[in-house]
């Protein structure tokens, strides 16, 4: 039966920005619950392909499309054709997104706009006509990835946090309206993960390696698959009435004010 609730057999999953990072581990995560994966990538054709290989030098069944998902028409287009190619889209895991760090009031209106497009905008036009083609056949499953600044401010990051900020509260609305439908719709917020990305900063004595690690109760930055437990559970039966929730895999950060228990 907990095999059963958790298996992912059978079903497609669209993951978006999935050609590299945590979109990646979480994707992988998916196709090793036998999910039959689709990721979709915008900056070129070749980092899909790559991708591609990837997943499937894993075991995994993947496609890839390019498209971009601020962009309506290439997103109704691409949803068609992933449901004529491969089947239609049981789970769609919203998670391509960009930040800028730039003060406020040093960010150009034109900069602010892109990450709201992407970050916020983009998941509305993404989901439509998923959840569209899920409600008429009884049901599905959506996450979007949200973060930290869903909860919190930071420095230079403020269109990011006014996008995640949004997003959880997309998260919650979406869930109170497609729930009629058995659609539900939930989101995560990873912490600071031990990407390609943060590889300069994760090095003794830099300070915000320091940081990090001591402000983290579990002591450590987190490993990306750390993120497919939380993934494979609201993508899965075990979540049927799991809905406008949002998990944070944080190590504690979001649990505690002040020293965490792990300092001196």
């Amino acid at each position: 039966m907990s095999t059963e609730l958790f298996s992912l057999e059978g079903k497609v999953a669209l993951v978006t920005g999935a050609t590299h990072g945590l979109g990646m581990a979480m994707a992988m995560g998916l196709g090793k619950a036998g999910a039959t994966l689709v990721i979709n990538g915008h900056s070129s054709q070749e980092k899909v392909d790559a991708a591609l290989k990837e997943y499937r030098d894993a075991g995994i069944t993947a496609h890839g499309y390019l498209f971009n998902v601020t962009d309506e028409v290439q997103v109704n287009d691409a949803v068609a054709k992933i449901e004529s190619d491969v089947g239609p889209i049981d789970i769609l895991v919203n998670n391509a997104g960009i930040i800028r760090r730039t003060p406020l009031l040093e960010m150009e209106l034109g900069e602010w706009e892109n990450v709201i497009k992407t970050d916020l905008t983009g998941v509305f036009v993404m989901t439509k006509p998923v959840v569209a083609s899920m409600v008429r056949r009884g049901g599905g499953k959506v996450i979007n990835i949200c973060s930290m600044m869903s909860e919190l401010g930071r420095n230079s990051v403020g269109a990011y946090a006014a996008a995640k900020g949004g997003l959880k509260m997309l998260t919650r609305n979406m869930a109170t309206e497609w729930a009629k439908h058995n659609v539900q719709v939930n989101g995560i917020g990873p912490g600071y993960f031990a990407t390609s990305q943060t590889a300069p900063i994760r090095v003794d004595g830099n300070p915000m390696n320091e940081f990090i690690i001591s402000r983290t109760p579990a002591g450590r930055w987190g490993d990306p698959d750390d993120l497919q437990g939380a993934t494979v559970f609201l993508s899965s039966k075990a979540s049927d009435f799991v809905t406008g929730q949002i998990v944070y895999v944080d190590g504690g950060i979001l649990a505690t004010i002040g020293r965490p228990s792990n300092e001196a």
